[in-house]
């Protein structure tokens, strides 16, 4: 399949995708991500390896749509929750008040 990232044409296969990715292990999966082979990589990652450009050359998108294109299984990975501090607790210390209980 002919796709254009980072305004360069790219002719890739499925087959030639996980050849490229053999091996590769994979970054820690946050955000957009891809499966390939039993693995999940983020999405960069496999465009890194299977452009061979720097991952600031191109965007996300352009490689979540080429390896969807090629049947690749494209899903969200939910970011690490932050610990957040009960709102009405915070604002009650701030103020000086008691928190309710």
């Amino acid at each position: 399949m002919r796709c254009v990232i980072a305004r360069f044409p790219f002719e890739l296969t499925k087959s030639g995708v996980l050849e490229a990715m053999k091996g590769i292990k994979p970054e820690p999966a946050v955000g957009e991500c891809v499966i390939v082979g039993r693995r999940t990589y983020p999405v960069k990652q496999v465009g890194q390896v299977v452009t061979r450009q720097d991952r600031r050359d191109f965007s996300a998108g352009e490689v979540l749509r080429a390896m969807a294109q090629l049947g690749f299984t494209c899903p969200a990975v939910p970011r690490a929750a932050t610990p957040v501090t009960d709102s009405f607790q915070h604002a009650s210390e701030l103020l000086g008040a008691p928190a309710a209980a």
